[in-house]
Formats: structure tokens, C-alpha cells, sequence
């Protein structure tokens, strides 16, 4: 994994524990359901941040290695598959999702 982008997803799923741990803290408060959903929804985008930071990570190593030794077919197989399991990576970007 390159250096930057192995940071940068550490760095997010970082936050995503101790804004979970603020989530279950929420729920165990019995805390207003919309306002919790929220919180929920942050966690959720940033773990679909995370998403994003690894394809491009595995884009620029995996794939990249995989074309030059001729194995593009089976990665592009690989990555279909991939995606299937990781819709939010795909869609666009927005603010509420990624505050």
C-alpha cells in the first residue's frame, strides 16, 4: 500500500472508531432516533471515504502491475467483483455524506 494512502485510510478509520464509540454512546443514552441516524450516516460515509482511498490505492499498485504483466482481464474481473460489494464508492461525492 503506498505510504500516503495508507495514512490517510488509517487516519479515517481513526475517527470512524471514536465517532462509533460516540454512536453507541448515543443509543445507550437512548438519545433522539433522527439525530442518531445522522451520526450514523457520517459513519457511513466515511467509511465509503475509505472505500475510495483503497480502490485508488489498489488502481495504482494492483491494477497498474497486473496490466503490465498481462493479467488485465483478470484484474478487470477482480475489480467487477470488488465493486459489487462497495456501491457508495462508485456514486458521487457529496457534502452530506462526507461532512
Amino acid at each position: 500500500m503506498q505510504p500516503d494512502h495508507q495514512r490517510s485510510a488509517l487516519n479515517r478509520l481513526r475517527t470512524v472508531r471514536g465517532h462509533l464509540e460516540a454512536v453507541i454512546a448515543m443509543v445507550e443514552e437512548e438519545r433522539y432516533c433522527p439525530d442518531i441516524m445522522k451520526q450514523v450516516s457520517a459513519v457511513q460515509g466515511s467509511l465509503e471515504k475509505v472505500n475510495r482511498i483503497l480502490l485508488q490505492n489498489h488502481v495504482e499498485t494492483c491494477v497498474v502491475r497486473a496490466v503490465e504483466e498481462g493479467r488485465s482481464a483478470a484484474i478487470v474481473d477482480e475489480l467487477l467483483e470488488t465493486l459489487r460489494y462497495a456501491p457508495g464508492v462508485t456514486g458521487p461525492i457529496t457534502e452530506e455524506a462526507h461532512p
